[in-house]
């Protein structure tokens, strides 16, 4: 018995879509994670980027329990003396909701060159609509 590698000729990628309406942002997070880093399939390969493209629609319709809202912090720095920006979960959710999912799903996956060519395939929207219509992505309910 040999283990199959993948390779990356040998990978076929789909185009996926779900609708973020009422969904748990952790939740989402892990579905979307498994689908870009192809754990969904049987021919996944650890090395090899063997995901799918994924769109996410109506990122500003998400879903979070307990006081998340106000209690989780987003952190940034500008690099300069005095820098350090906090954002609150509530104030990034009016402001960009996409960047609360590409967050969420960005710590998810692996944490290196592998990782950004998984997430170059993740879109994420506010509202219904996406550019992807003609790559007639499939709806994943989840």
């Amino acid at each position: 018995m040999r283990t199959f590698m993948a390779k990356p000729a040998d990978i076929e990628r789909k185009w996926y879509v779900i609708d973020a309406t009422d969904l748990t942002l952790g939740r989402l997070a892990t579905a979307a994670a498994n689908i870009l880093t192809g754990k969904n399939k049987p021919i996944y390969t650890p090395h090899v980027d063997c995901g799918d493209y994924l769109i996410i629609t109506n990122a500003e319709k998400i879903v979070v329990s307990g006081k998340k809202l106000d209690q989780k912090i987003y952190f940034r720095h500008s690099k300069y003396v005095g820098g350090a920006t906090y954002t609150t979960l509530r104030e990034m959710l009016e402001k960009h909701p996409e960047r609360v999912v590409e967050h969420a799903v960005r710590g998810m996956i692996s944490h290196g060159a592998l990782g950004d060519a998984e997430f170059k395939k993740l879109h994420v929207y506010v509202g219904p609509d996406h550019e992807q219509a003609a790559q007639k992505p499939e709806v994943i309910t989840l």
